[in-house]
């Protein structure tokens, strides 16, 4: 008993040692992101260790659990019809509402689901329960698309799953079984589903053979480079939860089927030295010294390496290639997106890609929202349900609703 009285204090120490990380004063919800962190941690480090006894790839592990545990309370919409499709070989989830007495058309919205382009799904509740809110709060037909994962695919094959499927979805034979309006549909994505819309977004604008266009799209907190991982908010939240520095790097490592033992590399910034010839045409199209308001910059300074290892980039050719990597894509290019919206959060090491992105895009002439949220955190818009349900959540959804609800 007396060895219990010891062993208890110890051990709840020991578990507030491992659940406490200091966090900006002004971040939402601290504790229970504290606690939604350590829990991430937790089942990554058992992920990592079958990894390591090379039982399973740990990305493997870790969707299979996401997806098992994935017992979140749905949201009640009795009304929206929900059903699984594929389109042109890709699984997709298409969300309708209930038809209207005067069977007008209704606005859509094509959606790409974040993850890392390795984990979740269109079918987990926290996906599942944001499309059901937009397709009633909108009235919209909103298509989820389920895209292959690493590690069962690499770059660029989620790529052409979205692609694939918005471009079947924009078919006017399939909006009319909809019954969507082909003037009124918008392309949209979170973290990496936010690269993937981007990406997808910029190829649709090259292709002439298109008679369908999107009206809009909508960037939450989206992953658009991997030319330097030393921008300011990099910096600035190297180890804010629930996406630290290290972690973005590693998934980068999986998209492009890289080696991990290149991370240090990357987070140094040696792939896009001053030597690596073919990063030096890029560069100004990511000087984020002069993409980013005083408020972003603070008081970081860039991180350039003079000598670099160029054979990363010929190793990893999609360390610079535009279907990966948006924000490099050239003005022309970026003058033919459609109206934009992007999300970013203050304490998210992606906040500046996004930040840099609009900017890029307003220059070309593109109207463009910037929604910033000082005391939101990566990730946040799809924690809204009990018991990962988050005030930021709710503020970062409902401003990206209403912006879609009044442009589209």
């Amino acid at each position: 008993m007396r060895a219990a009285w010891v062993l208890l204090p110890a051990l709840a120490a020991l578990s507030a040692y491992y659940v406490y990380l200091p966090l900006p004063g002004a971040v939402s919800d601290p504790w229970k992101l504290m606690l939604l962190d350590a829990t991430f941690r937790a089942v990554q480090q058992t992920c990592h260790l079958i990894h390591y006894l090379r039982l399973s790839h740990h990305l493997i592990v870790l969707n299979y659990l996401i997806c098992t545990f994935d017992k979140l309370k749905s949201v009640s919409s009795e009304d929206i019809k929900i059903t699984d499709a594929v389109f042109d070989g890709v699984e997709v989830r298409v969300f309708e509402p209930p038809a209207e007495g005067d069977e007008s058309l209704k606005r859509s919205v094509v959606y790409i689901h974040g993850g890392g382009w390795a984990l979740a799904s269109a079918r987990t509740s926290l996906y599942n329960n944001l499309c059901r809110i937009m397709a009633e709060s909108l009235n919209a037909v909103v298509v989820s698309v389920e895209y292959r994962l690493v590690p069962e695919v690499c770059f660029p094959e989620q790529y052409h799953d979205a692609l694939r499927a918005t471009k079947h979805f924009l078919r006017p034979d399939v909006l009319a079984e909809y019954s969507v309006d082909p003037t009124r549909i918008a392309i949209s994505g979170d973290s990496a589903g936010g690269n993937l819309a981007a990406a997808v977004c910029q190829q649709l604008s090259k292709d002439e053979d298109l008679t369908v266009r999107p009206k809009l799209q909508a960037l939450i907190y989206p992953v658009l480079q991997a030319f330097d991982f030393n921008t300011p908010s990099y910096q600035q939240n190297m180890n804010m939860p629930v996406l630290p520095r290290y972690v973005m790097v590693n998934y980068w490592i999986d998209y492009i089927n890289g080696n991990y033992d290149l991370a240090h590399e990357l987070l140094v910034n040696n792939h896009t030295a001053l030597n690596v010839g073919r990063a030096l045409s890029f560069r100004a199209r990511l000087n984020w010294t002069s993409l980013l308001p005083p408020s972003f910059k603070k008081s970081y300074k860039p991180v350039v390496q003079t000598t670099g290892t160029a054979a990363i980039v010929e190793r990893l050719p999609a360390l610079l290639d535009v279907r990966a990597v948006p924000l490099l894509a050239d003005d022309a290019t970026l003058a033919r997106q459609p109206r934009t919206y992007v999300l970013t959060c203050e304490n998210d090491v992606l906040r500046d890609d996004g930040a840099m992105y609009a900017k890029r895009l307003e220059r070309a002439g593109v109207p463009v929202t910037l929604d910033h949220f000082h005391d939101c955190f990566h990730g946040c818009m799809i924690f809204t349900v009990w018991p990962t349900d988050f005030s930021a959540g709710v503020q970062t959804r409902d401003s990206y609703i209403k912006w879609l609800d009044e442009n589209l």
